[in-house]
């Protein structure tokens, strides 16, 4: 993939399933890798799998709903590397403590209401306001957030949806302020994928009613989710802003 050698990319949420997947592809098209998780042990173990690959990464611990935390991050990158070309915002609570009371808009517990806007909402503004002043300095950079398909509405998950909405409306946010410096924002819509946490917090009732409307005998593999989140960081999508991909093989795509 043309123009990742080299580039630096913060991966926010990489100690497992699609934020480990991104960021092994990326170590193995030569970009320089912070993975950063609050499961410090998780993203050691997925900086340890980029360098045995050839590959360059460290590994930092922080919580992406403190920002304080958020802005430690990046000055991780910049101290290491003097630069921020590239952020992928993919960290999430799918515990089933949190999205697994995660209900209608009636019954929803409040404290799962907060914690699910506090990590992926807040959490998301946060690295990316702290990424952006590194990248402006750089001369531009790219971000990607990742989104669900459950903002086009499910009887469940009323506050990862809202978040997830919020997040789209965030991506395109920030290429309208800062494409003209260079920043491209892309939010992916990863359907139903194959990640551990996924098959742990959707229900097997849910998963059985959703494959019918798969437009694929199967469900995604985080590879596939990681090769289009490499591709919206290389030098071959500079036309590419503002946009919501669904690589999901799903009926009612976004």
């Amino acid at each position: 993939m043309h123009g990742l050698q080299d580039k630096v990319i913060v991966v926010a949420g990489g100690a497992n399933g699609l934020g480990a997947a991104t960021a092994e592809r990326l170590g193995k098209e030569g970009a320089r890798v912070l993975v950063g998780d609050l499961d410090g042990d998780g993203a050691a173990r997925t900086t340890k799998s980029i360098i045995d690959a050839g590959g360059i990464a460290e590994a930092f611990a922080f919580d992406i709903a403190d920002e304080e935390s958020c802005r430690d991050l990046m000055t991780a990158a910049t101290d290491r590397w003097d630069r921020i070309d590239g952020l992928y915002n993919v960290a999430a609570d799918l515990s089933p403590g949190n999205l697994g009371r995660d209900s209608d808009v009636v019954s929803l517990p409040l404290d799962v209401l907060k914690h699910t806007i506090e990590v992926n909402l807040f959490g998301y503004f946060n690295t990316s306001r702290h990424a952006i002043p590194a990248m402006l300095d750089s001369g531009g950079g790219s971000i990607v957030h990742m989104t669900s398909g459950v903002v086009l509405g499910l009887p469940m998950f009323a506050a990862y949806g809202a978040s997830k909405g919020g997040i789209i409306a965030l991506s395109r946010h920030i290429a309208a302020r800062w494409g003209k410096d260079g920043i491209r924002s892309n939010a992916v819509d990863p359907g139903i994928t194959l990640t551990e946490n996924q098959m742990a917090s959707v229900p097997e009732e849910l998963r059985d009613s959703i494959l019918p409307t798969v437009r694929a005998p199967r469900y995604g593999e985080p590879a596939e989710i990681a090769a289009m989140v490499a591709f919206l960081f290389s030098d071959e999508t500079q036309w590419i802003n503002g946009q919501t991909y669904a690589v999901s093989s799903m009926a009612g795509a976004h």
